[in-house]
């Protein structure tokens, strides 16, 4: 416990300023994702601009991908959120069956991909792991641009296995900062569940 204590200060103190301000943008992406937000998508942008800019001074050049996924969901779902204006917003839903299908290709294609981008063209040490950390985010990010609620557990899943990850290769903020992220999901999904709830209850 104490070692453990000891590598955590030590982070701390060697974490550099851009990625403090990475690390508060994501932090408030997640919030106001949890109140149903727009403003998440911006403050997202930002996190994600900052975190490709520290994974390629740290040469992490497949992570860079994985942001890149990230950023173009995050103009879309900033879009697709605002399309319709003001007046007429789009609502929380649950997955259709084509939503399901479309996320069981995210995961039985993506999983494959990327594994064999870590495995080929990285030197990575848990491609397996870090692919399925990945791919259920990919999935999760595209239930979130299209405001499905299942999105907070798909990102969840990811989030439940990115913990153990980072704790393996010592990175003991992000692994904090993911438990975090976990714990503000779940009020993310119970939120949302009221939410569509009220809007069930309410004259169309």
């Amino acid at each position: 416990m104490a070692e453990w204590l000891r590598i955590f200060k030590e982070q701390l103190i060697h974490t550099p300023l851009i990625q403090w301000l990475g690390v508060f943008f994501g932090v408030a992406e997640v919030l106001l994702a949890r109140y149903n937000k727009v403003a998440l998508y911006p403050c997202g942008i930002i996190s994600i601009l900052i975190t490709m800019f520290v994974l390629y001074e740290a040469g992490l050049y497949a992570e860079i991908l994985l942001n890149i996924y990230y950023l173009v969901m995050s103009v879309y779902g900033w879009y697709y959120w605002l399309r319709k204006g003001s007046s007429e917003k789009v609502l929380i839903t649950t997955c259709s069956m084509s939503d399901w299908l479309i996320v069981a290709g995210l995961l039985l294609l993506g999983t494959p991909f990327l594994y064999q981008i870590l495995i080929h063209y990285t030197d990575s040490t848990v491609p397996l792991w870090d692919t399925a950390v990945s791919v259920t985010a990919w999935a999760g990010m595209w239930l979130l641009a299209k405001r499905k609620i299942e999105n907070w557990l798909l990102l969840n899943i990811s989030n439940a296995l990115a913990i153990p990850l980072y704790v393996h290769k010592n990175l003991m903020l992000y692994a904090i900062l993911t438990l975090f992220l976990f714990i503000v999901a779940i009020f993310g999904y119970l939120a949302w569940k009221r939410k569509i709830s009220s809007q069930i209850m309410q004259p169309q």
